[in-house]
């Protein structure tokens, strides 16, 4: 994100109110359609979906009509299948069609899911997942949720939820998969980052409360913040942990965004402004096709003087709102970045309310960092990668950790 992008998800970004859309765009034919008698009623059709109005096209839509037809006189109890369910169907192809996975049109028990997600609390076993590669992907576990318990990491692949090959399985589809009953299980088949062979873990269901922020002030001075989500009250929940930060009198502070998919746009720009002067570029959302971009400034709290040693962990589960943060602070050089390249989710969704019941969730730009770097394209790259080795883990030995505590407690010149 940005969140619950990661969170899985994302977790996205909202940034406009549910709107309208005339996206019978599907169906612009309606009162042109040529050469079939058989044709469904065009007020029927209409009133699946609400009254629109149709929107001008040159598109052909007989074959449409054509498959509509064939669908109603020859398949087998075609009759059971009710017009609202076939345009829906109609609909998903559509959005299908621009290869985006984070383009998604939400029937009624999908949008139930979608907006229970938003709400924070929700049963199922704590991953935010994505595509990448075209393959399902666990984007980052959620602190003390069942799979963060069971050893479910960031950039672990899931090839199977139960006897389901999840090939081609849209991430909505996986996430109503997974969720499920408190106390009931599901059965992940996951393939571990350098493991040969993958390997079925089952988890027990439970209530997910998405964590925040954690805090530390280490022996030797080091005030770590420990963030796991830019949710709607991460910006205020950062301003507490500074202001610790601040009575310690301390001048090192690590900022660890590893696992961290994102959330709100506003919580990161939010906590850009606490080291950034006032109006400097955050993020630019590029919309292309001409259209003039947003960008996003800092509000200029602006507290810390050059002589603050501040350090970033990210890894391939830092997604979304860290990368919008992260990638700020390393472009204004205020910050120096530890760790893997980031998961490179830098798409901005616009959520639209199609009917009462149903939800379109559109890709409409892509975020620039503040020097103009695609954060979907690219990623960010941290100015010190350094990699988690297998043995790492079993040693539990954190080399990232390790190495952002050398940088901060022998600062290098900027």
């Amino acid at each position: 994100m940005t969140f619950k992008n990661n969170f899985i998800s994302e977790y996205f970004k909202t940034r406009r109110a549910f709107a309208t859309i005339l996206l019978v765009a599907l169906f612009f034919g309606l009162g042109v359609y040529i050469g079939f008698n058989k044709r469904p009623e065009i007020s029927k059709v209409e009133n699946l979906l609400g009254k629109e109005t149709a929107v001008a096209t040159e598109a052909d839509f007989s074959p449409f009509w054509k498959v509509w037809n064939n669908i109603n006189e020859k398949y087998p109890n075609a009759s059971k299948i009710s017009d609202e369910d076939k345009i829906y169907g109609a609909i998903s192809g559509l959005v299908d069609s621009l290869d985006d996975s984070y383009s998604v049109f939400f029937k009624p028990d999908e949008a139930k899911l979608f907006e229970d997600d938003i709400q924070g609390n929700f049963g199922g076993v704590g991953i935010e997942i994505g595509v990448k590669n075209k393959t399902l992907t666990v984007i980052a576990p959620l602190k003390n949720t069942p799979a963060y318990r069971v050893n479910i990491k960031s950039g672990d692949k899931i090839l199977k939820i139960n006897d389901l090959t999840t090939s081609g399985l849209s991430v909505e589809k996986a996430i109503k998969l997974i969720r499920g009953e408190v106390g009931t299980t599901v059965a992940l088949t996951i393939l571990h980052e350098g493991d040969k062979e993958p390997k079925e873990i089952k988890i027990v269901r439970d209530i997910i409360n998405i964590p925040t922020l954690d805090t530390e002030l280490r022996k030797d001075g080091i005030f770590v913040i420990k963030l796991y989500s830019f949710s709607a009250n991460s910006a205020n929940l950062f301003r507490k942990a500074l202001k610790e930060f601040s009575l310690f009198q301390s001048d090192k502070l690590l900022l660890d965004l590893r696992g961290n998919p994102g959330g709100y746009l506003d919580a990161a720009v939010s906590m850009s402004s606490w080291f950034l002067e006032g109006g400097k570029t955050v993020v630019t959302e590029d919309y292309g096709n001409n259209t003039n971009p947003k960008i996003y400034r800092s509000q200029g709290y602006n507290i810390f003087s050059d002589k603050l040693k501040f350090a970033i962990l990210i890894d391939n589960g830092s997604a979304s709102a860290s990368e919008i943060f992260a990638g700020a602070m390393q472009d204004y050089k205020k910050a120096f970045l530890i760790g893997e390249k980031s998961y490179g989710k830098g798409s901005v969704q616009e959520v639209v309310k199609v009917t009462p019941d149903t939800i379109l969730k559109i890709t409409v730009a892509k975020w620039l960092t503040p020097d103009g770097n695609s954060i979907s394209e690219k990623g960010l790259i941290p100015d010190y990668e350094i990699l988690i080795t297998k043995k790492d883990l079993e040693e539990k030995i954190d080399p990232q950790l390790n190495k952002a505590v050398e940088l901060l407690n022998n600062w290098p010149k900027k």
